[in-house]
């Protein structure tokens, strides 16, 4: 079958007429409020192709027609419009930010409050770190028993920690082993500070006594914590007043899954300025696969990346809450950046699968 101009505009009238309603679209409702200029006879003959398609589908024999995943795919892809935010939504978020960018300890929670608000989704505000790596080791000693870990780390920041040992030590001990450190375990990440290097470092310095394996472990637990994701969730209350989410328990469930910062995690990887659409089964995660994902990625600087995204139904109006979100993560990166324009791609969407489109709207 075809995949026609007409049923590509009756796809698009039924993706929208259902965000609007939450209710399945029939065929006389399209042909009451489109300029079609087809009966309701011909409506549901190209209604039962799209369902054929895999496009629509029906709930119930007497019921209209709602989009499958498939079907609000193509309408991401092909069939939104231009999306522009009003004046008094800009004047809003810009002052949103403004008045926050001197509170930076307090802008995860703040952005993700303002994307709960201007789109009326639960939201996720997420920075992760770029992997850190040690820059110097340092081994101080303090007596035969004691000695100071200090790493500089390729942020600039410096991690300390005092050991105490239960056997005694040479200061040169301590000397050849920064010596050996600095050599091989800079400029690496945490994922190659492998049990073979300890052993062939242990084996090099001729240390029988677990220095070595001490040293190793402190700089591991710095590069761990140093490189974490942290992530914060707005608005989940506003899920309750979808149709699709009035059960408790399952709003409840959704909410639980994506403030585990462990499943958060698991977020596609972005370039600043880029959004990216999630629709219902393209969600690895099974509790996610009624929902849809929009996220927008921004930079932070040293390193550092920042995504803000909402959770919903997939009856979500894709075009406005993309235009929002892409608004909002320009904008902090513009002013992160002390002022410089916002990021190559602001305003492109980099929907899965390696496509891209501009923002759209209905």
């Amino acid at each position: 079958m075809e995949l026609t101009e007409r049923k590509k505009k009756l796809l698009r009238l039924v993706v929208e007429a259902y965000i609007d309603s939450a209710e399945p679209v029939g065929s006389k409702t399209i042909a009451d409020s489109s300029d079609l200029g087809c009966s309701s006879a011909t409506i549901r003959n190209e209604f039962k192709e799209l369902t054929e398609m895999g496009y629509l589908e029906q709930p119930h024999t007497s019921a209209g027609r709602v989009p499958t995943a498939k079907g609000y795919r193509l309408y991401v892809n092909e069939l939104m419009r231009e999306q522009k935010l009003s004046l008094a939504e800009t004047a809003k978020i810009n002052a949103s930010l403004n008045a926050k960018m001197e509170q930076l300890d307090s802008l995860m929670s703040d952005v993700g409050h303002l994307a709960a608000e201007v789109t009326n989704y639960p939201s996720m505000a997420v920075t992760a770190a770029a992997p850190a790596t040690a820059k110097r080791v340092d081994l101080l000693y303090i007596d035969q028993n004691t000695f100071i870990i200090v790493v500089l780390l390729s942020n600039n920041t410096v991690k300390n920690k005092l050991i105490h040992l239960p056997f005694s030590f040479q200061t040169e001990t301590l000397q050849k082993l920064a010596a050996i450190f600095n050599a091989s375990f800079t400029g690496i990440t945490e994922e190659e500070i492998t049990p073979l290097l300890i052993s062939s470092t242990e084996r090099a310095v001729g240390d029988t006594m677990g220095l070595c394996s001490v040293v190793a472990g402190f700089i591991i637990e710095v590069l761990s914590a140093s490189s974490g994701m942290e992530a914060v969730i707005s608005g989940g209350s506003s899920l309750l007043k979808q149709p699709e989410f009035r059960d408790p328990d399952k709003a409840h469930k959704l909410i639980s899954y994506i403030s585990d910062a462990s499943n958060i995690a698991n977020l596609p990887a972005m370039a600043p300025g880029d959004v990216k659409m999630l629709i219902g089964p393209e969600n690895l995660a099974e509790e996610l696969k009624d929902s849809s994902v929009v996220l927008a990625s921004y930079d932070l600087g040293d390193g550092t990346r920042g995504l803000i995204g909402v959770v919903g139904p997939t009856r979500m109006d894709y075009s406005a809450v993309a235009a929002k979100l892409s608004y909002i993560a320009g904008k902090l990166s513009t002013l992160l950046a002390a002022g410089s324009v916002p990021p190559a791609g602001f305003g492109k969407l980099m929907i899965k699968g390696d496509e891209s489109l501009d923002v759209k709207e209905r």
